[in-house]
């Protein structure tokens, strides 16, 4: 068993409106808007002194590009990897076998997409009711390995605007 491990769990940043520009929703694009607020809100975690050292993201357009902004933010930048249990639908033992394969590094984040991301995060602290992530929201949960003997600690949660305000 590996670990500690600190997890940061992300849902992805705001995106283009549904819709008939975008017809198929899974290369539906993050909007300029959410880019620029993404982009601000990391500058706020690096701020703080997070890191990443891997970022596990669903294969949807939206996700991957949420994940190369965190990981652009990084002097130090972090492989991006799409794994599809991060996919809308995706099942939480999925997740967590994607987890366990990367779980040689410590700080690994994941990006995803509601309602699955914020009961996933909720599940990994060990909570029976899901959390609502807003878009571009990051929450740190600290657990001591792969796989997981108990739940992990919810460390914190911040929001695209509390992430906008440490720059």
């Amino acid at each position: 068993m590996s670990g500690p491990h600190e997890l940061y769990v992300i849902r992805h940043a705001i995106a283009a409106p549904k819709g008939k520009t975008w017809p198929d929703d899974d290369t539906r694009p993050l909007s300029e808007k959410g880019m620029a607020r993404f982009r601000q809100s990391m500058r706020g975690l690096t701020r703080l002194g997070v890191a990443f050292d891997v970022v596990l993201t669903s294969p949807l357009v939206r996700a991957r590009q949420t994940g190369e902004i965190a990981a652009a933010a990084f002097d130090i930048r972090p492989p991006v990897v799409p794994v599809d249990s991060l996919a809308p639908g995706g099942s939480h033992r999925a997740v967590m076998a994607d987890l366990e394969k990367y779980s040689r590094f410590g700080r690994i984040a994941l990006v995803g997409h509601e309602p699955g991301i914020g009961a996933f995060a909720a599940r990994l602290a060990g909570s029976p009711h899901a959390w609502p992530l807003h878009k571009g929201a990051v929450c740190r949960i600290d657990i001591d390995g792969l796989p997981m003997s108990g739940p992990g600690v919810l460390r914190w949660l911040l929001t695209p605007r509390i992430m906008g305000r440490l720059r």
